[in-house]
């Protein structure tokens, strides 16, 4: 797992306390993503302020109908370190658990260089929020951080975040590739290629046309089932699907020579090769999102 993975797996696990019906640490790691979206987080330390706290606070009016109590931006401050974010350290520059000696926290250098990167953040705040904070509280964090409204299928997805490398994860990519591989009867949505074999399965593979590394979505209506190559051509935006099913292809943006077979600019405006279930159609949301995201041509 690269280090920016590993951060999206901490933040969807924080040891929250159940019994203070409180996001202290989400919140406070909003801030703190905010800080270095300003470029004012430091890569060493972090300073305990009354400005930190009056950021802290002012997030805090969102979720203040939890607790008839005055926020203390201390407690997550400290506690915090459980995650490995930051050391709190007291006056003297030893690593402390108390709230009321903290006066700075050292900083993990791997935390402050992921959240240097502007699309960690946004996945991190959108895991943030979606898995934390009540729908009304969302509505306000993605209008205080000007983020688009996401579908509840991303606020899903991103509430029930997996790191590839858990196995529930691995779980589910054997679900996805299951479900979606036989609704097409094992055959190229593209090509209608159609190749089993007893030693190796189906040549076709489970392609996420939403990718899932930005949606965290395996629900099959979000697939398609392709060959090696029409899958390849997919990802790299060559041809897409418009809301009929029909084919179009960014004839523009690639030779090609296939003497053999069929050559991908003949396949501009037919139909797809569908599921004979209506249901697990691709869904059209998921197929706008690859003609304006990944399409390569107009």
């Amino acid at each position: 797992m690269n280090d920016q993975g590993f951060w999206l797996a901490k933040f969807a696990r924080l040891r929250i306390d159940t019994a203070s019906n409180a996001p202290h640490k989400p919140l406070l790691l909003l801030v703190v993503l905010d800080l270095a979206r300003e470029g004012s987080l430091g890569h060493e330390v972090l300073p305990l302020t009354p400005q930190l706290a009056f950021r802290f606070c002012t997030y805090w009016s969102i979720v203040a109908h939890r607790r008839n109590q005055k926020p203390d931006v201390r407690f997550p401050f400290t506690k915090l370190k459980t995650e490995g974010v930051w050391t709190p350290l007291d006056a003297r520059g030893e690593p402390t658990s108390d709230h009321k000696l903290a006066r700075v926290a050292r900083l993990n250098a791997r935390f402050v260089a992921a959240a240097a990167d502007g699309a960690f953040r946004e996945q991190a705040r959108r895991i943030l929020i979606a898995r934390y904070f009540e729908p009304a509280e969302r509505l306000a964090l993605y209008s205080l951080f000007e983020m688009l409204l996401p579908t509840d299928d991303q606020i899903a997805a991103d509430a029930s975040y997996l790191p590839d490398d858990d196995p529930r994860r691995k779980g589910r990519d054997v679900r996805f590739r299951l479900d979606v591989v036989a609704a097409y009867n094992y055959t190229c949505a593209l090509t209608g290629l159609r190749l089993t074999t007893i030693a190796a399965g189906s040549i076709v593979d489970a392609a996420h046309i939403h990718q899932f590394s930005d949606s965290r979505n395996d629900d099959p209506r979000n697939g398609l089932a392709l060959s090696k190559n029409a899958h390849w051509l997919f990802d790299a935006g060559l041809w897409s699907i418009d809301d009929e099913y029909r084919i179009l292809v960014a004839a523009d943006r690639f030779d090609e020579e296939c003497p053999d077979q069929k050559p991908l600019k003949d396949y501009a405006g037919q139909r797809i090769r569908l599921p004979s279930n209506e249901l697990i159609w691709p869904d059209r949301k998921h197929l706008a999102w690859h003609r304006e995201k990944k399409f390569e041509g107009n």
